[in-house]
């Protein structure tokens, strides 16, 4: 049996059809001060949003250097078909250096995955 994020799609499963999340965010930060990431699906191509064709929800997690247990879940973001845009902007802290990770559903072709490392200074 496949474990859970086997069955993860990364960027370079791309085709035609964005599906991967992109996450802007810094490269480093300071120890506790907050912070912007954005994360977008389809940023380039435009991601079909119709009732049959959407992303359903954004998740965000942190694997953090250091901490016995990971990943920390950070935020989750649901999205209606046809009215939102799959796209947010928010604000998190970070105490140590982190890998952030950005999973997108859509409802035809799965769970993508993306990441990126922020160092902590």
């Amino acid at each position: 049996m496949k474990r859970f994020g086997e069955n993860l799609y990364l960027p370079e499963k791309e085709g035609k059809e964005k599906h991967a999340p992109i996450i802007e965010a810094p490269s480093s930060v300071k120890a506790n001060e907050w912070f912007e990431i954005k994360i977008t699906v389809g940023k380039d191509v435009p991601h079909p949003n119709l009732v049959e064709h959407h992303i359903k929800w954004i998740q965000v997690y942190a694997t953090i250097e250091g901490r016995a247990f990971n990943p920390v879940h950070v935020a989750t973001f649901d999205f209606g078909p046809t009215y939102a845009d799959p796209r947010v902007t928010f604000r998190m802290k970070l105490e140590k250096s982190a890998t952030i990770y950005a999973l997108a559903y859509c409802n035809l072709h799965g769970v993508w995955e993306n990441s990126v490392e922020i160092k902590v200074e």
